[in-house]
């Protein structure tokens, strides 16, 4: 009886599902977009199916049985479910609007500064076109048309943001952005460091970096607070330097005193400040004035975009920014061609009255490689020397050689870069009487009148000229959360010319152009140098990154700061204070001597019943840094 039981309820399931498909089968006959009219179409135009419309089969289908009803019921709202995700699907692979992708987030920022939404007019995107449907469509779809029937033409992108970036050092790492508008994209930087310096300079001073200034102290390096203006083609951009930079890389520009209106003053708060045009022709045009990253030496002058915080020589003794005119050509979205017309070499003014020319080309053929090439000419950027000319070449290349996201082992990648540059000039006299010894890339011993200065007689014009490399290896680990940097490099500078001076007693720039007691920048003063460091860094949040990092770093002369520190004991009872005249001996009681020579500086202290004081200087330096640093 039991089987008997079971026979029947398998024939009267199947029964039911047998007259279940059928129903089904003439309930999807029914078209999708339109409604069954009386007189057998549809409002799409169709022809009529021969099968009831749902709203009408009601009481014809009232004798079947209550469970078919509802799987029926159930089967149209899975329908209607289907047929509303299509229509959002339709809606999703529509064109985007101009002033749609102008409001679509920044993607990735590119060395040369922020080139996006930001900074490129309609119709550019900062994002591979939104005109791509989120769902995938059939291999049968037709690409779109406009209304005459052509093919519809592909929406441009910004300039290298259809490749990921994030990697690149010198590029910041936020694969996001903040706060985004139609008129003002803000960006929000902060670099907070303690460096111990393993010297102990007494007076807590360092030398020879342009990144690291104070032993033993915590220092805001920079905050900077500003951002990208953009409407109707016109773009400007500003970001200010609080802190450390402020004072910093003033000191390392000689033409600021030259002339009135304080120069340094005016733009020491200041890391870029420009505005221009953006033409809507090739694959985008920028013409910008104002003050704006190089680039040259491959690191950025922003530390949170680095995979290092002390980069190597190349890098640190190179110039971080430009003041004048650049224009940026990108006759695709790979390639950049960028001329400058500037003040000269990383200067607010100009040294002499010749300008600087020079440009950066920039290549991503591919999305593992990027190549940068600076280059640089014409200018004469040495202070009172006005027939002094500089040129010079900085190459890069970064490659990422490993990319499995998800691992543990995330990416790996290299930068290398390399430098070559020198200056040439023939010996002359300033307007002073000062007699100043001609210079050439290669050396020689000819006559100073042949190459155009002054008849001095025979003698040698000395070699004067950079060259130097580095190389990093960056390595991130879980889901980039960590990575790993080592790197170092070396410099050959026989001539002392692009070599950052030790700010002894207050030396800068402009002072060393008078005169530099302790350490000269003469021509055939020999300085090589070079560096190795190990960075760790932790990034819990793409706007955040906690960094360790060890750097040793030597020199074949004297140059670091040593114990003794390089500041003068003081005078008037304060201790380690500068006397205001670094272009002059200083003696041990803390005065000044007030003479260029050693020899008139023993006699000047002497009287003062004191003797010359030295600075204390070292071959070799180590140290340790610790940094907090924030991008928005």
């Amino acid at each position: 009886m039991r089987k008997e039981n079971e026979i029947a309820n398998t024939a009267t399931t199947t029964a039911k599902r047998s007259a279940l498909v059928l129903l089904a089968a003439a309930f999807l006959s029914l078209p999708l977009h339109g409604q069954q009219t009386a007189s057998g179409t549809n409002s799409a135009g169709g022809q009529s199916s021969g099968v009831a419309p749902v709203a009408d089969r009601g009481a014809a289908d009232s004798s079947l049985p209550p469970d078919i009803m509802r799987e029926l019921d159930a089967m149209k709202k899975r329908i209607e479910q289907l047929e509303a995700q299509l229509q959002k699907r339709d809606a999703r692979s529509a064109p985007v609007s101009p002033a749609e992708a102008e409001s679509v987030t920044r993607g990735p920022h590119i060395p040369d500064g922020p080139l996006s939404a930001a900074s490129l007019a309609p119709p550019f995107s900062t994002q591979p076109s939104l005109a791509q449907p989120a769902i995938a469509q059939p291999a049968i779809a037709q690409a779109p048309s406009d209304s005459a029937g052509a093919p519809a033409k592909k929406e441009k992108i910004a300039p290298f943001s259809d490749w990921d970036w994030s990697w690149l050092n010198g590029n910041p790492r936020n694969k996001d952005t903040a706060f985004d508008s139609k008129f003002f994209t803000p960006e929000i930087r902060a670099d907070l460091t303690y460096t111990y310096d393993f010297n102990k300079p007494i007076d807590n001073s360092m030398g020879g970096s342009s990144e690291l200034f104070r032993s033993n102290e915590l220092q805001l390096e920079q905050l900077g607070i500003g951002g990208d203006f953009h409407l109707d083609n016109v773009r400007a951009r500003f970001m200010t330097q609080f802190g450390m930079y402020s004072t910093a890389t003033v000191r390392n520009d000689p033409s600021y005193s030259k002339g009135q209106w304080n120069i340094g003053d005016a733009d020491r708060y200041l890391s870029e400040a420009y505005g221009g045009y953006h033409i809507n022709a090739l694959d985008g045009i920028n013409i910008d004035a104002g003050i704006f990253m190089s680039y040259v030496g491959l690191f950025s002058y922003y530390n949170f975009d680095n995979w290092a915080y002390q980069p190597s020589y190349v890098s640190s003794n190179t110039p971080w920014f430009f003041e004048g005119v650049r224009v940026q050509i990108f006759p695709n979205p790979h390639l950049k061609i960028e001329p400058w017309f500037i003040n000269g070499w990383q200067s607010y003014g100009s040294s002499n009255s010749r300008k600087g020319l020079g440009g950066q080309i920039k290549w991503t053929p591919r999305p593992w490689v990027n190549i940068i090439s600076n280059n640089y000419g014409l200018g004469h950027d040495d202070l009172y020397i006005p027939n002094r000319g500089r040129i010079h070449t900085d190459n890069s290349i970064e490659i990422k050689y490993y990319d499995k996201p998800g691992k543990t082992l995330d990416k790996m990648a290299f930068s290398f870069t390399g430098d070559l540059g020198c200056e040439f000039g023939p010996s002359t006299t300033t307007s002073t009487g000062v007699y100043l010894q001609g210079v050439g890339c290669h050396g020689d011993t000819r006559d100073s009148k042949s190459l155009g200065g002054d008849n001095f007689g025979p003698g040698i014009n000395p070699k004067q000229s950079f060259a130097g490399w580095m190389l990093y290896d960056r390595t991130w680990f879980k889901k980039d959360t960590h990575g790993l940097t080592l790197g170092g490099g070396m410099i050959n500078n026989p001539g002392r010319y692009l070599v950052l001076l030790p700010p002894i007693n207050g030396e800068t720039a402009s002072s060393a152009a008078i005169n530099a007691p302790y350490f000269s920048g003469n021509p055939s003063d020999p300085f090589k140098a070079w560096d190795a460091s190990i960075t760790y860094d932790y990034m819990p949040r793409q706007w955040l990154t906690f960094r360790w990092e060890y750097d040793y770093r030597h020199a074949s002369v004297p140059y670091w700061t040593g114990r003794g520190g390089v500041t003068p004991p003081g005078s008037g009872g304060v201790p380690y204070t500068n006397n205001g005249s670094p272009q002059f001996f200083a003696c041990n009681d803390g005065n000044t001597s007030g003479s260029l020579t050693l020899s008139g500086a023993q006699t000047a202290c002497g009287a003062q019943g004191s003797t010359v004081w030295f600075p204390d200087l070292r071959r070799d330096e180590s140290l340790v840094d610790i940094d907090i640093m924030v991008k928005f």
